[in-house]
C-alpha cells in the first residue's frame, strides 16, 4: 500500500482485520495534521461504524455548524447540511465535523491495533509488475515485493504513472484559496463565518471540534493578489492576520497557525483504476473540489469496496473480480466530480440555496444495480435490488450482541439473511455446510467470486414469518420489501450481494458450495 492517508489506512485496516499481510508506505515523515477535509458524510460513518470506529468518530467530531453568511451590520444565518430521512435506515442521519488529522489519528490507530506499523519516509520511486507480482523501489534503495500495488498516494501518484494510467480532466491555476487551521481571537464558535467580497475574494472561518478557539480559515485568492513578503514570500502569521482583518473584520486576530496550505480547483479522473497487479484508490483515481465534503467519502468507499475484492483473490477468487472494483467505483466518483463542481462555482455567489447541502451528498442512495456483480435481470425485492445498500433497522428480537442490522454486519464477513420459515431452514443447511466460503448464492451470473477459502458468511434468521406482528417487523419487513420467504445476502461493505425468493423445491440452493 502506498499512501498512508485516511483512504490508505481505511484499505489496510480492512485487509489487516482479515488476516492480509500488508505493507503501508508513507512518503512524509509523519502523520498530516491538516484539518483539510472535514465533513464524514454519513455512508462513511456507516463504513466506520464496520470498522468498529463510528463511536470513536463521533467522541472526537462534532456537529456541523450553521451557516453565517456575513452582509454588512447584518448576518443571515442557515442551516447548510440536511439531515437525513428515516426511510434511509441509517444510524447516523447528519453529516459530522471531524477535521482530517482526527480521521487519520483514529484509523491509524486502529491499524497499528492490528500490528500495522507504518514506513514513515519512505518514497515510492519505481513501480514494476509482472503476471507474478510487483517491486517496489524506495527512495533509500530497498526494493520491496508484493502480490498487488494500492496507490492511495494522491493526485501525483507515483503507482497511478508507474500503471501508464491518465488522469483527465483540469487544473484552474488562477483560482486559489489559502486553508489556514489556527487560533482566531475575537470570532464566536456558534456559526461558520462567511465574509462575501467582490471579484471572489470571500474568506471563511470554521469552528473546528476541541478546546481552545480553533478554526479552519478559507482565503480565496486571485491573480496579482500580494499575500506575503515582497519577491513573492510565503505569507507570515502576521501577512494572514492582516488579510483577515482587511478582508473580513478588523477586530480579529490569527495566531497559533498549525497547517497552512494552498488549493486549487482541481478535477480529474483516472481513464482506469487498474493495470494489472496496481491499483488506485482514492484521490490517486479522482480528485474533487472541497465543496460538498465528497472527496474523502469518496476515497474511504473505494477502500471499502476494494478491500473483501482483494481478500477473495488472493484467496483463489477469479483475478477478474478486481476489475468490479473500477466498474463500480468509477461510475460513482465520475458523479460526485460534477457534483462537486457544481457545488464549488456555488460559492461565488450569495445566496444561501447556492450554499446548502442536500441528500445527494450524504452518499447513501449509491448503488451498483446493473454493474457486473449486480444484474439488472436478478431477483428483487419490492424495495432492494442487488447491488443497492443495505439499509439498517431494528432487530425485533434484540439479542445482548445485536440490537439492529448493522451490529449484524460489522465485520470482514458476508451476512446471509433469512426472513420466513422455509428460508430459516435453507440459511441452518448453508450455514452447516463447511465447504461455504463464496459470497454469491445459486443467482450468481457466474463462480469468479468462489474461492475455496475467503471471505466467511454469517447466516442468521431475522424473522421466521413474513406477515409483520409489530410495528418493529413492519419497519423492517418494509425496509427490505419482504413479502415472501427470502434471503438477502449482505456483502462485507454493505451492498446487497444476492437475494434469493426460496420455495419450497429451492430451500438448499441458497448458499450451495460451488461445484
Amino acid at each position: 500500500m502506498v499512501g498512508a492517508g485516511p483512504v490508505g489506512l481505511a484499505l489496510t485496516l480492512d485487509l489487516a482485520r482479515r488476516g492480509v499481510e500488508v505493507r503501508l508506505l508513507e512518503r512524509a515523515g509523519e502523520g498530516f495534521a491538516g484539518s483539510r477535509a472535514k465533513g464524514i458524510q454519513p455512508r462513511t460513518l456507516e463504513v466506520l461504524d464496520d470498522f468498529g470506529l463510528a463511536g470513536a468518530a463521533l467522541a472526537a467530531g462534532s456537529a456541523y455548524p450553521p451557516m453565517g453568511l456575513h452582509l454588512g451590520p447584518f448576518t443571515k444565518t442557515w442551516r447548510m447540511h440536511a439531515t437525513a430521512p428515516d426511510t434511509a435506515g441509517t444510524p447516523y442521519p447528519d453529516v459530522l465535523l471531524l477535521p482530517q488529522y482526527a480521521t487519520t489519528a483514529l484509523l491509524r490507530e486502529a491499524v497499528e491495533r492490528l500490528g500495522v506499523t507504518i514506513d514513515f519516509g519512505a518514497r515510492a520511486v519505481e513501480v514494476t509488475q509482472d503476471e507474478e507480482s510487483c517491486a517496489v523501489r524506495l527512495e533509500d534503495g530497498r526494493l520491496l515485493t508484493a502480490r498487488y500495488v494500492v496507490g492511495a498516494d494522491g493526485g501525483s501518484s507515483t503507482v497511478r504513472k508507474a500503471a501508464g494510467i491518465a488522469f483527465e480532466g483540469t487544473t484552474d491555476e488562477s483560482d486559489r484559496m489559502i486553508l489556514v487551521d489556527g487560533t482566531v481571537d475575537g470570532l464566536s464558535r456558534d456559526h461558520w463565518h462567511i465574509w462575501p467580497r467582490a471579484r471572489g475574494r470571500s474568506v471563511a472561518a470554521c469552528p473546528l471540534p476541541g478546546d481552545g478557539n480553533r478554526f479552519q480559515v478559507m482565503i480565496r485568492t486571485r491573480p496579482g493578489d500580494t499575500l506575503g513578503a515582497p519577491g513573492g514570500g510565503e505569507p507570515t502569521e502576521a501577512d494572514l492576520t492582516a488579510l483577515l482583518r482587511r478582508r473580513a473584520d478588523r477586530s480579529l486576530t490569527l495566531r497559533d497557525i498549525t497547517w497552512t496550505s494552498v488549493f486549487r480547483p482541481n478535477v480529474r479522473l483516472a481513464e482506469r483504476y487498474r493495470n494489472g497487479r496496481l491499483l488506485l484508490c482514492g484521490d490517486a483515481a479522482h480528485v474533487h473540489t472541497p465543496a460538498g465534503a465528497q472527496g474523502l467519502n469518496t476515497g474511504v468507499q473505494d477502500a471499502h469496496n476494494l478491500g473483501w475484492k482483494l481478500q477473495q483473490v488472493l484467496a483463489g477468487a477469479d483475478d477478474g473480480l478486481l476489475d468490479s472494483y473500477e466498474a463500480e467505483r468509477r461510475p460513482v466518483a465520475a458523479q460526485v466530480l460534477g457534483r462537486s463542481t457544481e457545488l464549488y462555482e456555488g460559492l461565488r455567489g450569495t445566496r444561501p440555496g447556492k450554499l446548502t447541502r442536500g441528500q445527494d451528498e450524504h452518499q447513501l442512495g449509491i448503488s451498483y444495480f446493473g454493474g457486473p456483480l449486480a444484474p439488472a435481470d436478478a431477483p428483487r425485492t419490492a424495495t432492494l435490488r442487488r447491488g443497492d445498500r443495505a439499509p439498517d433497522a431494528l432487530l425485533p428480537r434484540p439479542t445482548a450482541e445485536a440490537t439492529r442490522l448493522f451490529d449484524l454486519y460489522r465485520g470482514p464477513h458476508f451476512t446471509a439473511l433469512a426472513f420466513g420459515a422455509r428460508a430459516a431452514v435453507a440459511a441452518a443447511a448453508a450455514a452447516a455446510s463447511t465447504a461455504l466460503t463464496a459470497p454469491a448464492p445459486s443467482t450468481d451470473p457466474d463462480r469468479r467470486t468462489r474461492p475455496s477459502a475467503g471471505v466467511p458468511v454469517r447466516h442468521h434468521v431475522v424473522l421466521p414469518h413474513t406477515t409483520p406482528r409489530t410495528p418493529r417487523e413492519a419497519t423492517l419487513l418494509d425496509a427490505y420489501g419482504i413479502t415472501e420467504d427470502t434471503v438477502v445476502l449482505v456483502r462485507p461493505d454493505g451492498y446487497v450481494g444476492a437475494i434469493d425468493v426460496v420455495g419450497s423445491t429451492a430451500d438448499e440452493r441458497f448458499g450451495a458450495p460451488a461445484a
